[in-house]
């Protein structure tokens, strides 16, 4: 494998004098309010992170248990690591991107000079819900106030052909997203009709997280370059065990937990030419900018799912930043502005 370029953060000195948990909360687009918890790691100056668990009770428990975590102390960023002990890797990743932001911060430095590579311009798309009824209204919408937006969709049973041409006819739609590995048990199996109308409807999208089955798989057969997955990547060896070599892959980093893992899938991915796009988890904080940096840095030209998040309110307005995005390093650490641009 490609050289992973965790051995130039691994023995980066990090100082914990302390840490403070802060609970974030907005409604967003898809009818639902999103609860995320910021870490911020203090020692001379401060590094911040986000936790993007789902679950709300889960950052309940955290807040309510409140800085309880042994981290005070003199570390480097790898055995900060090592002393994390977190099953949740979007918790991991909260207190991982802290330590980063702090280390670098404390070394007078930033994540880009770290790794050597130079910010680019940012594209990204736009993952509106299309409503109950499903309705191509909030593509519209959105089309009205940026003819160039690029948009990822999650097809759903209740999609009908006139929906589907409808959406297809705006020329606008660059990944459909099956979420297969969001089925709960109990759920219908995957419908292999919805996963061929989506296929054919859109002849240039990928086609993300499918359920293969006896019955699925023949249908993606030809569009086996298109397919792309995101929810099941955690790790190397995660893509080292999908059904066939991928073309392309959704990147979140924190699925990945540590910043070991994501520099190492990094390293692998560029190896064997596996194209990435970045995607997020309605980031309320910091966390939005930390993966528009990781994003800007890796795959900038990509569908990158990575908005502001002003596009992530439940209703489209104008004066938005425009895809591609500036450029928007801090000058220290692992942070990235936030961007004030208008449409």
């Amino acid at each position: 494998m490609a050289e992973s370029l965790w051995k130039r953060f691994a023995e980066l000195a990090l100082e914990v004098e302390g840490y403070e948990l802060e609970r974030l909360e907005e409604p967003v687009t898809r009818g639902f309010t999103r609860v995320t918890t910021v870490v911020h790691l203090r020692g001379g100056d401060e590094g911040v992170g986000e936790d993007v668990t789902w679950y709300p009770e889960h950052h309940d428990r955290e807040q309510s248990a409140g800085p309880v975590l042994p981290l005070v102390g003199s570390w480097t960023l790898a055995t900060f690591s090592a002393a994390l002990e977190m099953p949740d890797p979007h918790r991991r990743w909260a207190y991982e991107s802290a330590a980063l932001d702090l280390a670098l911060r404390q070394a007078g430095t930033t994540f880009a000079e770290a790794v050597g590579r130079e910010p680019r311009p940012l594209a990204f798309v736009v993952s509106p819900g299309l409503g109950d009824p499903p309705s191509a209204a909030p593509v519209r919408r959105w089309l009205e106030l940026d003819q160039e937006l690029r948009f990822k969709l999650d097809p759903a049973g209740d999609w009908t052909d006139e929906l589907i041409a409808e959406l297809a006819g705006t020329r606008a739609v660059v990944a459909a997203d099956y979420k297969a590995y969001y089925a709960h048990e109990g759920d219908a199996p995957p419908d292999a009709d919805l996963y061929r109308r989506i296929a054919e409807g859109f002849p240039e999208a990928y086609l993300e997280d499918p359920a293969l089955t006896d019955e699925t798989e023949p249908v993606l057969e030809a569009h086996r370059d298109r397919v792309t997955w995101d929810a099941p990547i955690h790790s190397v060896e995660d893509v080292e065990q999908l059904a066939w070599p991928p073309r392309v892959l959704n990147s979140k980093p924190s699925r990945f937990g540590s910043l070991q893992a994501l520099l190492d899938f990094y390293a692998y991915c560029e190896e064997r030419g596996i194209g990435l796009y970045g995607g997020g988890m309605f980031e309320l904080g910091p966390g939005r900018g930390q993966i528009q940096y990781l994003a800007s840095l890796f795959h900038a030209d990509a569908p990158n799912d990575v908005a502001p998040r002003a596009y992530n309110a439940p209703e489209p307005s104008a004066g938005l930043p425009r895809s591609p995005l500036d450029p928007a390093p801090s000058e220290r650490g692992f942070r990235w502005a936030e961007h004030a641009a208008t449409i």
